[in-house]
């Protein structure tokens, strides 16, 4: 290790960005120390559907096979009406993503959960990483050498120090607030929505697709399975600014309203319940120093669609390359700085544009004529008869990543290849 360009990386946030990134630092053989506020893992709904451009990652970072053994590979995907669930535009994946190179690059499914106990183990059992529980972050800082972490612990306050620190910590970052205060430009939305994790025959009994948005003004929802067993995540709109007890109070009437079939409480099963807002915001910077901000806590994004997680794992990806193209020699520390630039312009002209639009549709005024207003659903309108078109489409979604080891050194004079 003498030999190389530093010693160690603290991450902040056992979540899934901060998880994937240790796994992938530890597995090229870099140093982990994992800083982490809660006694465990986050159990509540969240994100689980991972798009098209986090497949690579997880290759990368060999649990691709045991995610696809435990969980779910989604191929069908929709928008409906809410008067009769009718089909408005969708697609089917199956033949067009499937085999892209030797590679399934359909949308996964593997609840967070069980995929953040995947990574852990990984990390932890198998490359040597470190977790640090109930230690929670309240002070950084930094010189020319190394940056620290000052933490909170039942043992009293500590400084954890390491070469960098990455504020993979969520959107209350930690993080973000030692760098920026309480600065995160963007806005919230007038708007609430509820996750849940919920047992109903929606297939079987509806012939829904395995990802379904149904568009309302009001009464707005996504059914999507999550597990083998026909469990679904069902997240719909709600009225804002009630408290936690008022939505659980309307939650029958709100599923009876809403749902196919109209049913009472005995016909289904919820297994999670949580509301929560959605923001669009992003940081001024990613990198300030030897501290780096990624996912949630560089930037976040509406839910619908799922860029927000997707969006993360890349950036984890992104992040991971430059990190390591310094410990081995192939890049400067300045690519940090390109890390930064790059990631916050692909937030800003593919995930908040993208996203905003996202939840726009499936909250529509007027959902009888939004296919005729929408130029998306026109065409996958368009690849149900065209499938190259149909691939080409949905392929164009990558360009939510960017190859960070263009800027490595070049291997022939040793000079570092310019940013575009």
């Amino acid at each position: 290790m003498a030999d190389k360009a530093f010693k160690k990386v603290i991450v902040v946030g056992a979540g899934p960005s901060g998880l994937l990134l240790a796994l992938l630092l530890a597995k090229h053989g870099i140093s982990v120390e994992i800083l982490e506020a809660s006694d465990k893992l986050d159990d509540q709904p969240r994100a689980a559907h991972y798009g098209t451009p986090a497949i690579p990652e997880f290759r990368r970072a060999g649990i691709l096979d045991e995610m696809r053994r435990r969980g779910l590979i989604l191929s069908t995907m929709c928008w409906r009406q809410s008067s009769d669930f009718s089909y408005i535009a969708g697609w089917d994946a199956a033949d067009v993503l499937s085999d892209v190179d030797g590679e399934d690059l359909r949308t996964h499914c593997f609840v967070l959960q069980d995929l953040d106990q995947l990574m852990l183990d990984e990390v932890t059992t198998k490359y040597g990483g470190v977790i640090r529980w109930k230690h929670k972050v309240v002070g950084l800082g930094q010189d020319e050498t190394k940056a620290w972490a000052e933490v909170e612990t039942d043992e009293g306050k500590k400084k954890v120090e390491g070469d960098y620190i990455v504020g993979c910590d969520g959107a209350n970052s930690a993080v973000r607030k030692a760098l920026f205060g309480n600065e995160f430009p963007g806005f919230t939305w007038d708007a609430q929505i509820v996750a849940t994790n919920t047992y109903y025959d929606f297939e079987g009994k509806f012939g829904f697709h395995d990802a379904n948005f149904i568009i309302h003004p009001e009464h707005f929802f996504m059914a999507a399975r999550i597990t083998q067993d026909g469990m679904y995540r069902v997240t719909y709109g709600e009225t804002p600014g009630l408290t936690h007890e008022q939505y659980l109070e309307r939650q029958p009437w709100k599923f009876e309203t809403m749902l196919p079939g109209h049913p009472k409480p005995d016909e289904y099963k919820i297994v999670n319940f949580s509301p929560y807002k959605m923001h669009q915001r992003c940081a001024e910077k990613f990198t300030v120093g030897r501290v780096m901000l990624c996912a949630d806590a560089a930037h976040l994004c509406n839910p619908w669609g799922g860029l927000g997680i997707t969006g993360g794992f890349v950036d984890v990806g992104g992040l991971y390359d430059c990190l390591a193209g310094i410990w081995d020699g192939k890049a400067d520390p300045s690519i940090l700085e390109i890390y930064s630039e790059k990631r916050i312009e692909k937030w800003k002209t593919v995930i908040d544009p993208i996203s905003q639009e996202n939840f726009r549709r499936v909250r529509d005024k007027d959902p009888a004529t939004r296919f005729e207003r929408d130029e998306f659903m026109q065409l996958l309108k368009k690849g149900e008869a065209d499938r190259s078109f149909l691939k080409d489409l949905l392929l164009s979604f990558m360009e939510v990543r960017y190859d960070f080891t263009q800027h490595y050194k070049d291997k022939e004079d040793g000079e570092k290849v310019k940013a575009d």
